[in-house]
């Protein structure tokens, strides 16, 4: 089903109203919905390169405003939805683990895993059970969604296919290079 799910997203991508569904992607993927944007941003941004930041943009904006659904289902629908929807992503063990590191690092778990290919439902959904600040939330949130689609969007704009093999072939270790510079970059700042 999963397949066919990211297969449903990658035909969306061609369509006349491909912004559209992209923001609609973007904005479910933060709450709810299992795939995330990025195939619809690789594919589009080759379709038009011009446009990568515009893509860019439409994916943080949605993004970030689908994580406000994600913090509400934890805020006030965890029984009834989120819980199912942290069972079918992840285990109990992991969002416990998740919760238990806010305690300390709030913002940077919500900052470091909305970076990654962590499913950032998770973090928002977490961020709902835990009542974190919704400002800090909202800076985060958009922080992490932000540099990711940009970074990739950049990345497709200047390099094109070559990329795109690429980052499909090496997605994991690009990822753990994307978020120890951008670990590293914070750290320096903090300690400068």
């Amino acid at each position: 089903m999963l397949h066919r799910l990211y297969s449903w997203v990658i035909q969306l991508s061609s369509h006349r109203h491909a912004y559209w569904y992209l923001a609609i992607v973007a904005f479910a993927e933060s709450s709810f919905f299992p795939i995330p944007p990025d195939p619809m941003i690789l594919t589009m941004s080759l379709a038009n390169r011009r446009n990568a930041f515009k893509i860019a943009t439409v994916s943080t904006v949605a993004s970030v405003l689908g994580g406000f659904l994600g913090y509400y289902i934890g805020l006030a629908l965890f029984e009834a939805v989120g819980a199912k929807i942290i069972n079918l992503m992840s285990s109990p063990e992991k969002f416990e683990t998740v919760k238990e590191q806010f305690h300390h690092w709030g913002f940077w778990i919500v900052a470091l895993k909305g970076f990654t290919p962590v499913p950032f439902k998770l973090v928002t959904i977490s961020c709902g059970v835990m009542k974190y600040d919704l400002w800090q939330f909202f800076l985060a949130s958009l922080i992490a969604r932000g540099s990711r689609f940009y970074f990739v969007s950049w990345l497709l704009w200047k390099y094109g296919v070559p990329v795109r093999s690429f980052v499909e072939r090496n997605l994991t270790f690009v990822t753990t290079a994307a978020v120890a510079i951008l670990v590293i970059g914070f750290f320096l700042l903090r300690w400068i």
